[in-house]
C-alpha cells in the first residue's frame, strides 16, 4: 500500500520543474525548450556560434526555436499547465485509493471487532455496578453509572426531538421557530402609493418588449423578476435602489483574460486543489483507522487477526474479574 505522501513525492516531482520555469520571470519564460535565446541552448544558436548581429544572421540569440522562430511565451506555461494537471490526477488517484482502503478496512474492523468492544464495554459496566453494589461508595455508584450509558442504546429521532421532528423532518412549528418564519404564510401586502409609483415607472422603462436583441430582452426579463417580487413584497426601499439600477444602466462586460493569465489562473487552481488534497489525505493518515492501516500495510488481515486475539485475551480477563466480585 502506497500513502498519499509518497505517491505525491513522486507524481509532484516531475510537475516541479515545468511549474517553477512556468511562473518564473519573462526572461525564463520566452526561452525555447529547446534551449533557443541567449545562446544557452542545446539546439539554440549561440550568440558566437553562426547567429551573430551580422547581415545574414537572425539575431542575436535568436535560434530557430526561439522567439525570433515564432515561438509564444505562453508555450513555457501551457506545459508547465499540463504537467501540473498530470501530476494531480496521479495524486488524486493516490488519495482516492487511501481512501477506499481506509473505508474498507473501517468497514472490517467493524464488522469483526465490534461485538468485542460491546462484549467489553458491557463487562466494564457489569464489573462497575458489582463493585459498587459491594461497597456502596458514592464514588463507585457514579461511575457505574456512567459506564452504564456507555453501553446504552442511542435514543431514536423521536425520542431525541420529541415536538420538534420525526422521521419526515422538522414539524413546521420547529421549522418557523430555527427560521423566524411564521407558521401561517404571510398576510398579503398592500403596496403603498410611492411603491406603485416606482413599479409602473420600472415597469414601462425595462419592459422586455422595448428590447432590441436577445441578450437585452434577457437582461429586462431578469429584471422586472426582480422588480415584481419587490412590489409585491410592497418593498419601496427596494424598489428605489432598482430604479436606481436602472438608471445606472447595465454593468459593462468584464475584460477577457489574457491566455497568460488564464494559464497562471490554472496553475494557482491546481495548487490550491493538490493543497486541500494534502489535508484530507494527513486526516486519513492520522485518523485512527489511518494509524492502524499503517502498523500493517501489507497484511492487514493479520493486523485484525492480532487485535482480535488481544481483545478475546481482556474479554476473558474482564469475564474473570466480574465471578470474582460477584462470588
Amino acid at each position: 500500500m502506497t500513502t498519499p505522501e509518497a505517491e505525491q513525492s513522486e507524481s509532484l516531482s516531475a510537475a516541479e520543474e515545468p511549474v517553477a520555469e512556468g511562473l518564473g520571470s519573462g526572461e525564463g519564460a520566452a526561452m525555447g525548450v529547446d534551449g533557443a535565446g541567449s545562446g544557452e541552448g542545446a539546439d539554440g544558436a549561440g550568440s558566437d556560434e553562426g547567429a551573430g548581429s551580422g547581415a545574414d544572421g537572425p539575431g542575436t540569440g535568436g535560434g530557430p526555436d526561439g522567439p525570433a522562430g515564432g515561438a509564444r511565451p505562453e508555450d513555457r506555461l501551457e506545459r508547465a499547465v499540463r504537467a501540473a494537471e498530470q501530476a494531480l490526477i496521479e495524486y488524486e488517484i493516490a488519495v482516492e485509493t487511501f481512501r477506499v482502503e481506509v473505508e474498507n478496512f473501517s468497514r472490517l474492523h467493524h464488522q469483526k471487532l465490534g461485538p468485542m468492544y460491546a462484549r467489553l464495554d458491557e463487562l466494564e459496566a457489569d464489573i462497575a455496578e458489582a463493585r459498587a453494589a459491594r461497597t456502596g461508595a458514592a464514588e463507585d455508584i457514579r461511575l457505574a453509572d456512567e459506564a452504564r450509558a456507555r453501553v446504552m442504546p442511542m435514543p431514536g429521532v423521536e425520542e431525541l426531538f420529541h415536538g420538534w421532528m420525526d422521521s419526515d423532518g422538522l414539524f413546521p412549528e420547529a421549522q418557523a421557530m430555527l427560521t423566524d418564519r411564521p407558521v401561517r404564510p404571510p398576510q398579503r401586502v398592500r403596496p403603498s402609493e410611492e411603491a406603485r409609483k416606482l413599479y409602473r415607472e420600472l415597469a414601462r422603462k425595462a419592459h422586455p418588449d422595448l428590447a432590441q436583441d436577445e441578450e437585452e430582452r434577457t437582461r429586462r426579463d431578469e429584471f422586472i423578476a426582480r422588480v415584481n417580487v419587490a412590489y409585491a413584497r410592497g418593498d419601496e426601499a427596494l424598489l428605489r435602489e432598482l430604479s436606481a439600477e436602472w438608471a445606472a444602466g447595465p454593468v459593462p462586460k468584464e475584460r477577457r483574460p489574457s491566455r497568460s493569465e488564464e494559464l497562471y489562473a490554472r496553475l494557482e487552481w491546481l495548487a490550491q486543489r493538490k493543497d486541500m488534497l494534502t489535508l484530507v489525505a494527513q486526516e486519513l493518515e492520522e485518523s485512527a483507522i489511518g494509524s492502524m492501516l499503517r502498523l500493517a500495510p501489507d497484511d492487514p488481515d493479520g493486523l485484525l487477526e492480532d487485535i482480535a486475539e488481544q481483545l478475546l485475551a481482556q474479554v476473558a480477563e474482564k469475564e474473570a474479574e466480574l465471578v470474582a466480585l460477584r462470588g
